[in-house]
């Protein structure tokens, strides 16, 4: 059987067995068996040029955001309206057939946005260009899941297909640690107690490829999580979920279930203005204004970079001679404690913060 035969049957016999405790171990061999198989197809594709036709787009800009949703979802309208893409827009299915990338610049930032195919059900199979589509999904640093009012359930069936092929959205990696060792089994450390018991976690880890190594739970993990900490080609995506074509008249955004959706028209332009803002506050962009030797601090200089970076990583961003010869820098601004202040590079950076490295 080819690895797409193997998977539907393993997936089958799945099915067909109770999960209960006697049986947890067994369906967590079959669970991990199944990862394994798709690790390889995921790397076979990738190798095979990551779907070629239009598919391997250069990533440019500060980001690269993904619109992904069903045809006729008004994705390629929505680029137009954001970018100086030119993406072809029809009435009909399928108008899209290669990625259109465009470049929005909001706030400093250039953030490149992708308009793919739209995605159908039986994606991972390859219907409708399903894995070329997926492949470029997975290299995103935002996905915008888009639908419109006409069908809502879309979102989920999205989150399910992506789920299915190993893109978690919104959500972190388990907290698990795994050292490698030549030799000795495996070790299970653990100050949690877990739903799992250690025989499943090791023969879990082993179907893997895991035979040596000292296993770290830092939190509670489900069956799940354990296997995709050790699966090669999880990837842990950010996304904001929007509706298209929408009546704006009652607000831009509402609360779905577990999730908050934007409405918005990207045919009329409306709402498209706290979309800009939703995606830069989803990639967790700040600016910083470099202030050169001899000037005043003032907004000349932008640079994007991270919440949470600290002035040594826009140091080595920046790179070259520049970076070998900072030590520290001046700030005035947010994050300064008086103007001038003297600070090394460990410091943290502040949205808005002006810096003169010295």
């Amino acid at each position: 059987m080819n690895p797409d035969q193997q998977i539907k049957a393993i997936e089958e016999e799945i099915r067909k067995t109770p999960y209960h405790k006697g049986t947890e171990r067994h369906i967590g061999m079959l669970r991990a068996r199944i990862a394994v198989l798709k690790d390889k197809q995921i790397e076979s594709q990738s190798k095979g040029g990551g779907g070629g036709g239009g598919y391997a787009v250069k990533k440019q800009g500060d980001a690269t955001v993904v619109l992904v949703g069903p045809p006729s979802a008004g994705k390629s309208t929505l680029i137009n309206a954001l970018t100086n893409a030119e993406s072809k827009v029809a009435p009909y299915a399928f108008t899209t057939v290669s990625v259109i990338p465009g470049m929005m610049h909001y706030r400093h930032a250039n953030i490149q946005i992708l308009d793919v195919p739209g995605l159908i059900e039986g994606a991972e199979e390859g219907k409708g260009r399903g894995r070329e589509v997926l492949s470029v999904v997975r290299g995103a640093d935002l996905l915008v899941l888009i639908t419109d009012l006409q069908r809502p359930h879309v979102h989920k069936n999205i989150v399910a297909a992506l789920e299915r092929n190993g893109i978690r959205v919104n959500k972190r990696p388990p907290k698990i640690r795994i050292e490698k060792r030549l030799n000795g089994g495996l070790s299970i450390q653990s100050n949690i107690r877990q739903e799992l018991d250690r025989e499943t976690i090791k023969d879990v880890i082993s179907q893997m490829g895991v035979k040596n190594a000292d296993i770290y739970l830092d939190e509670r993990i489900t069956l799940d999580e354990l296997i995709d900490s050790l699966s090669r080609n999880r990837v842990y995506s950010p996304a904001i979920f929007v509706y298209n074509k929408a009546d704006l008249d009652g607000g831009t955004h509402k609360q779905v279930e577990d999730r908050k959706v934007l409405l918005i028209s990207a045919e009329n332009g409306k709402g498209l203005e706290e979309f800009k803002e939703d995606i830069w506050a989803a990639l967790g962009f700040i600016t910083v204004f470099l202030v050169k030797p001899g000037e005043d601090p003032s907004e000349k200089n932008p640079m994007v970079t991270k919440a949470g970076s600290l002035l040594r990583d826009l140091v080595e961003e920046i790179g070259g001679d520049f970076a070998q010869s900072k030590t520290g820098a001046k700030l005035w601004g947010p994050g300064a404690k008086y103007p001038g202040q003297e600070v090394s590079l460990s410091y943290p950076t502040k949205d808005g913060m002006y810096v003169r490295f010295i």
